[in-house]
């Protein structure tokens, strides 16, 4: 895969500028996407610049049929329908990362960060500050190069030989059916905290009853409450491959969504949307990035953001201002509707599932004079008493209805550079001198969404640590309306900068509008 996106010439700045400054709208935007899909046999349609990347020709899509003489019908590579099932349980690995403003170095090792308990079907991974947000990368053309050089970090973390070890540990064969031994269970009790007793109900049908007991006894031994512990599957396959859904950067905000390349052909209704809330209101430096998708005839919706910065009273204020003009203003478009599918949403909230992550910025709140001496004895949930989300989503006047897991890790900013050390822990620091706050979160809304994992990674690449989140994803098949969603057709682009990804096209709307002024 290339990593040597091109920059647009300067030439193309004032042209840029222009179209930022007086909000004239971009056109049809793109999202990178692939997916390969081996061993496949039949006719397919080939992009122009992949060698081991095609696309299946949609039955849907009448664009892309095949005349016969007997009438139109799908092309032959079409895969068959899978048995009709009552429900279905996936696993979604969410993860946010402020990384700084750096690009990441060849063979820097983000493997901690996408760790969790057990394999994910879906990764969910967004970043602030791909690129540093100064004026040129604000106002100027897109530096697409740091997107490209995290997919690629990203593809070689999930489809690593390494990862595929990782997996037959966690995995039995795709043949045979079994859970985690009771030692196992142990092993990993005895290392994690308390699990609530809501918890271990969800993962009595997860796992067998021998192994459930174990681990209810070994919970009741233990003396501290803490985050959920490992939930495991039985029966999925040992090895897993992912594949590229989507990806969408607006300055330095990036986020990618990554699929089990098996699930993606039950993927349609792709769409992103953009809303800048930084300089004037609606530039990129701060807002929101957002993928819209169905699966499974189910909506999700995935908001990475980054929200306006400082400690200062009242701050907190702006920041909720933030959330509501991000619910306000993303739109998805709506194109053309197959009559057998339900209409996709236009709006965040009126999806099936939605996950809300990114660098939120909300710190704690000011007059916390014991602040030094709660952070060295680790004392977090007294420090999370004045942890200003938690006290807006409480008074009601952000994140109404939302969730958030139970926090049991340390303040994930503001860190040293390559350093253990919090900015304010040390004196002669030219840094400025930060509280430790939770600024990076994941919080989601919907029913069937159940998270059993919720911590922080400790790469020390930027002054932010990286958090993740392990969600069971339950989805109802039992009223879906055609036996399978087929993903909508990618149109490949000779502008894509990806020898591996196709560039699909999208109907999406960056919503940068201008505050409306009142006539002299």
């Amino acid at each position: 895969m290339r990593t040597d996106m091109r920059k647009n010439s300067k030439s193309s700045w004032p042209k840029v500028i222009a179209r930022k400054w007086l909000n004239i709208p971009s056109g049809a935007d793109e999202f990178q996407s692939d997916y390969a899909v081996n061993g496949e046999t039949g006719d397919r349609r080939k992009s122009c610049c992949d060698q081991d990347y095609h696309s299946i020709v949609p039955e849907n899509f009448s664009g892309w049929l095949t005349e016969t003489a007997g009438g139109i019908k799908p092309s032959k590579s079409m895969p068959e329908p899978p048995p009709v099932t009552d429900s279905l349980n996936l696993r979604m690995f969410v993860g946010t990362w402020n990384v700084g403003g750096k690009s990441p170095h060849e063979g820097l090792n983000i493997r901690d960060w996408l760790s969790s308990p057990a394999p994910a079907d879906i990764y969910v991974l967004g970043f602030q500050e791909i690129v540093p947000l100064n004026a040129g990368n604000v106002l100027g053309a897109e530096d697409n190069g740091p997107a490209a050089k995290w997919l690629s970090l990203i593809r070689e973390a999930l489809n690593s030989d390494q990862s595929d070890k990782e997996l037959a540990r966690c995995y039995s064969d795709a043949t045979e059916e079994s859970s985690p031994s009771s030692l196992q269970l142990e092993q990993q009790a005895s290392l994690k905290p308390r699990t609530s007793f809501t918890d271990l109900l969800s993962m009595e049908d997860e796992l067998g009853e021998e192994d459930f007991e174990t681990l209810l006894n070994l919970n009741s031994n233990s003396s501290e409450e803490g985050s959920p512990s490992p939930t495991y599957m039985s029966g999925s396959p040992a090895r897993q491959h992912f594949c590229l859904a989507a990806s969408k950067q607006m300055v330095g905000l990036f986020l990618c969504v990554w699929v089990r390349t098996d699930l993606y052909k039950h993927i349609s209704n792709l769409k992103v949307s953009c809303v800048g809330c930084g300089i004037m209101g609606y530039l990129g430096n701060k807002g929101s990035v957002s993928i819209s998708m169905t699966l499974h005839q189910k909506t999700f919706c995935f908001v990475c953001t980054h929200l306006t910065s400082g400690e200062k009273e009242g701050d907190e204020i702006r920041r909720n201002s933030d959330v509501a003009e991000i619910l306000k203003r993303t739109k998805f478009s709506r194109s053309f509707r197959d009559l057998r599918q339900p209409f996709h949403p236009e709006n965040i909230l009126d999806h099936n599932k939605v996950m809300w992550l990114g660098d939120l910025n909300y710190r704690l709140a000011p007059g916390c004079v014991d602040t030094h001496e709660l952070l060295k004895k680790n004392n977090w949930q007294a420090l999370l008493e004045k942890d200003q989300l938690r006290i807006e989503q409480r008074a009601g006047r952000v994140f109404s209805g939302w969730e958030e897991g139970r926090i049991c890790f340390a303040p994930t900013y503001k860190y040293l550079a390559d350093s253990d050390d919090y900015v304010v822990q040390t004196s002669n620091s030219k840094e400025k001198r930060r509280i430790p706050a939770w600024c990076d979160r994941i919080l989601w809304k919907g029913e069937g969404l159940k998270q059993v994992w919720y911590s922080r990674g400790e790469c020390r690449f930027s002054d932010h640590r990286p958090v993740y989140s392990l969600f069971s994803v339950h989805i109802n098949l039992a009223n879906k309306l055609i036996p399978t969603a087929i993903s909508c057709p990618p149109r490949f682009s000779s502008k894509s900068a990806l020898s591996s990804a196709c560039g699909a096209k999208v109907q999406a709307e960056e919503l940068l509008v201008i505050p409306g002024h009142k006539a002299a």
